[in-house]
Order: structure tokens, then sequence, then C-alpha cells
């Protein structure tokens, strides 16, 4: 554990979720706030991978990725499926049922499969809450609302939901896989998870092209700018831990 003090899981926990379902109930006023509180999902659940693959799940974060996305899309159709005509309850009830089927699984991983993770159930439970938000925002910065009649046309016929799947999964998972090691340092993975996020936010601005038109053009110059000025403070943390690398020659006793 580094020994760099560190934003606590609770705080990232309530970014993601408040930030997520506001972006979510005002994306059919502004479709853009559903990327922007996909993005909140995206840190939140990037933090969550970190904090369960550091146990040395190794090439089993990409599974978790997918799994998180898998249980998202699940809780998310079910939810907007059965809400009908109360919408404004289904973004809360998909976050529900989402967390509820991430503490089954955290729960058979940990003492059924005996994964033996202290932190699985819990850290399963959030990747899945993370993953139903990261579906919904995007899906909405796309479709320009969180109807589930509109999801179907807009997000689901056309295929973009493949997208949201992949890229979603590579936004929460990838950073990670990318910074993992005896020198991984939480403030240089958030960095990157905002980075991605924002990049996955352009590819859906694109997509949005399709189905609101121009007004997608926001969703796109904004995903450049936050992505081009997050991925400047990754690069530079990168090059300033690197520094103490190559001027020692030695690697961090401290282990991620």
């Amino acid at each position: 554990m580094s020994e760099i003090k560190e934003i606590s899981p609770n705080k990232l926990m309530a970014l993601g979720i408040i930030g997520g379902l506001v972006g979510i109930y005002l994306s059919p006023y502004f479709p853009t706030a559903g990327a922007l509180g996909a993005m909140c999902a995206v840190i939140w659940g990037a933090d969550a991978v970190r904090r369960v693959a550091k146990y040395g799940l190794g090439t089993g974060v990409p599974s978790i990725g997918q799994l998180a996305l898998g249980m998202g899309i699940i809780a998310a159709m079910f939810s907007l499926a059965v809400v009908k005509s109360r919408i404004l309850a289904g973004p809360v009830l998909a976050l529900i049922v989402a967390v509820i089927i991430g503490l089954i699984i955290g729960w058979i991983a940990q003492n059924i499969i005996k994964m033996r993770i202290p932190i699985m159930i819990r850290g399963m439970t959030e990747i899945a809450g993370a993953g139903v938000l990261i579906i919904l925002g995007y899906s909405a910065s796309v479709a320009g609302d969180y109807v589930f009649a509109d999801f179907i046309p807009r997000v689901f016929s056309n295929g973009v939901i493949l997208a949201v799947i992949w890229v979603g999964t590579l936004a929460m998972a990838h950073p990670f896989n990318a910074c993992l090691g005896p020198d991984e340092k939480q403030k240089r993975l958030l960095y990157l998870a905002v980075s991605t996020g924002a990049i996955t936010t352009t590819l859906m601005g694109i997509a949005a092209l399709m189905t609101l038109g121009t007004s997608a053009v926001i969703t796109i110059v904004l995903g450049i700018i936050l992505w081009f000025i997050f991925y400047k403070k990754f690069w530079d943390e990168v090059y300033k831990d690197a520094a103490v690398v190559a001027g020692t020659g030695l690697l961090p006793k401290t282990e991620a």
C-alpha cells in the first residue's frame, strides 16, 4: 500500500453515486450530463477495481470489468423496463438491483469459489454499482434521456450498446492495468481514469451525432478537452514518479 495519503473509498463512492445519478437525471435537458455522470462512475469503479485487483488478480482485471458491465446491463434494462410510467424511479432502482447482484456474486466468489480476497464482497458490490451507472450515463448521452422506449431505437437497435459496454469496461478497468506495479499510486490512477472516461465521452458524442444531431458536438468537444487536461496530468505524474527511479536506480520499497 502506498504511504501517500489517498482519497477514501467512501468519498469516491459518494462521487460515483451522486454524480452518476445527477448526470443521468439531467440528461433529458442536457445529454452531455449523462456522460459526465458516467465519468464520475468510472472514477469510482476504477478505484474499486484497484482495491480488489491489488490482491493479485492480474489478468482477472479485464474479467471483473466485463462482469461489472454485464451486471450493469442486466440491472439497467430490467429496471428501466419495469418502472413503466414511474420513469424517475428507473435509475435508482437500477442501482439497487445492481448492488444486490454484485453483493450476491461477491458472496459466492468469497465463500463458495474461495477466492480469499478480504474486500471481495464490498468490491464486487461497488463495481456492479459503478457498472450500471456507466451503462445508464453513457447510454443516456446518446439517447437524450433514460427512458427504456427510447433506448431501444437509439442505443440497442443501432448497436451503440456494444460500444457502451466495451469502451465503458476499458474506461474502468484499464487504469489499474496501466498503473499496476511497485510504484502504483491512486493519484496517477485516478487521473488516468478521468482521461479514459473523457475519451469514452468523446466516442459517445460521435455516436450521438446519429441520434441527436449537431447538439452532440458539445459532448465531443468537452470530452476532448477533459481528455487532454487529465491525460497531461497523468503524463506529468508518470514522469515525476519515473524520475525517482531514474535518479536512484532503485524501485520504490512500497508494494501496490
